[in-house]
C-alpha cells in the first residue's frame, strides 16, 4: 500500500466515519465500514482516481448502504426502542451548527423514517454538499432520480426535525433546568421545561432495565424522572457532557457509565428526551470521536 493512498485514508477518515455514522446511527457499524471501505481503497489503482475524497466518499457510501438494509432488518427484532449510538463530541462540533444538527440524536431519529435511499441522499447532499453526479454513481440511480428523491426527503425532514434553529447556548440553558429541576426534586420546575406532549424513549436493548414503550406526556415523565432519581440518588452522578454535538447529560452510577440522556428542544422547551442505557451503545463517551464536513 502506498504512502499516498494511506496518506489520503488517514486525511479523510474523520470525514467518512461522519458520512457511514449518519447513515447508519452506529458508531460500531460506521467503524466496520471504514474498515472495508480501507480494504477497497488499498486496492484502488490511484493513477485512474481524479478526486480521492470523492472516491472514498463513494466507496464508503454503496457499503453502508448494504449494511443500513441489514441493520433495517435487525432492528425488527431489537428489544424495545432503538437509539442512535451516542458521541462524546468535542465543543467546536457545537460552533459548526449545521453538523451539530446532522449528528443530534433527534436529527438521527427523524432519519431513521427515510428508506435507505433517502438516507444517502439526504445525508451525502444536504449535510456534505455533494453534487448529484456523484451521489447518482454512490447510490446507483441517474441524476433526475436522485434529484427526486432528495426533494421527497427534504420535504420530509422537514416536517418532522426541530422546529427553528437552537444554538448551543439556548440548549445548555433548557439542559441546566432540567438537571436543576430533577437534582432538587422540582416537580414544578420539570414541568415548566417540559413540553406538555414531551416524548421519552429508554433504549436497554433487552440487556439492562429502559423503559419498554415510549412514555408521553410531562406530568408522567417528570414524575417518572424524580421517582427514578430519588431511588438512585445516593450511588449516582448526572453530569454535563457535549454528546453529538449538542448538551446532554450523562448518568454515572458508582463511577461507571449507565446512561446517555440527550434531549430534543422546541421553542425553549424540551420535546424529546433519549436515555441510551444499552451498554453496547456507551463505549464512545468515555473519550471524544472526531465528526467532520470537511
Amino acid at each position: 500500500m502506498s504512502d499516498t493512498a494511506t496518506d489520503a485514508f488517514v486525511s479523510y477518515r474523520s470525514l467518512l466515519f461522519t458520512v457511514a455514522y449518519e447513515m447508519l446511527g452506529s458508531a460500531a457499524d460506521a467503524e466496520d465500514v471504514l474498515q472495508e471501505t480501507w480494504l477497497r481503497w488499498s486496492g484502488v489503482d490511484l493513477g485512474v482516481v481524479q478526486d480521492q475524497r470523492a472516491y472514498l466518499v463513494r466507496i464508503t457510501t454503496r457499503l453502508a448502504l448494504t449494511r443500513l438494509r441489514t441493520l433495517r432488518r435487525r432492528k425488527e427484532s431489537y428489544v424495545g426502542p432503538w437509539l442512535p449510538e451516542p458521541l462524546l463530541t468535542a465543543p467546536d462540533v457545537a460552533e459548526d451548527v449545521e453538523l451539530a444538527d446532522s449528528v443530534s440524536m433527534a436529527m438521527l431519529l427523524v432519519l431513521e423514517t427515510l428508506t435507505p435511499t433517502e438516507r444517502a441522499v439526504f445525508v451525502l447532499r444536504e449535510v456534505f454538499d455533494v453534487e448529484y453526479e456523484e451521489i447518482a454513481e454512490a447510490v446507483g440511480k441517474t441524476q433526475a432520480a436522485v434529484r427526486q428523491i432528495a426533494h421527497r426527503a427534504r420535504e420530509h425532514v422537514a416536517a418532522r426535525r426541530p422546529r427553528g434553529e437552537v444554538t448551543p447556548t439556548q440548549a445548555r440553558t433548557v439542559l441546566d433546568a432540567f438537571h436543576r429541576a430533577v437534582e432538587t426534586g422540582d416537580l414544578q420546575g420539570l414541568l415548566d421545561i417540559l413540553a406538555p406532549d414531551v416524548v421519552f424513549l429508554g433504549d436497554g436493548g433487552g440487556i439492562v432495565q429502559a423503559v419498554p414503550q415510549p412514555i408521553v406526556g410531562a406530568d408522567r415523565i417528570a414524575r417518572v424522572f424524580l421517582i427514578g432519581m430519588t431511588k438512585i440518588a445516593a450511588t449516582t452522578k448526572l453530569l454535563p457532557a457535549q454528546i453529538n454535538g449538542y448538551p446532554a447529560l450523562i448518568l454515572r452510577v458508582d463511577g461507571d457509565v449507565d446512561t446517555v440522556l440527550g434531549l430534543r428542544v422546541d421553542d425553549g422547551r424540551i420535546t424529546g428526551l433519549y436515555a441510551v442505557r444499552n451498554p453496547q451503545k456507551l463505549s464512545r463517551v468515555s473519550q471524544e470521536t472526531a465528526v467532520t464536513r470537511l
